[in-house]
């Protein structure tokens, strides 16, 4: 049997809608491409790839702040 993990699924997904052009887009095609990202997001965040994500983007902001003072 083949199990699929949903986060790789949903990323799938988003990288698949992000390809296609912006004029093409709806309002109601971002919306939705939003809520996907979303819950993409909520998958990854306990995840030790997620915990990794969140470490270097609050350095990022750290410098950044540090370097407007």
């Amino acid at each position: 049997m083949v199990t699929i993990n949903v986060a790789v699924l949903i990323a799938v997904i988003v990288v698949w809608r992000l390809r296609r052009r912006t004029e093409a887009r709806s309002r109601f095609d971002e919306k939705l491409t939003v809520v996907i990202v979303l819950a993409l997001g909520v998958l990854i965040a306990p995840t030790p790839a997620g915990q990794g994500i969140l470490n270097v983007l609050g350095q990022l902001a750290s410098g950044v702040t540090q370097a407007g003072r």
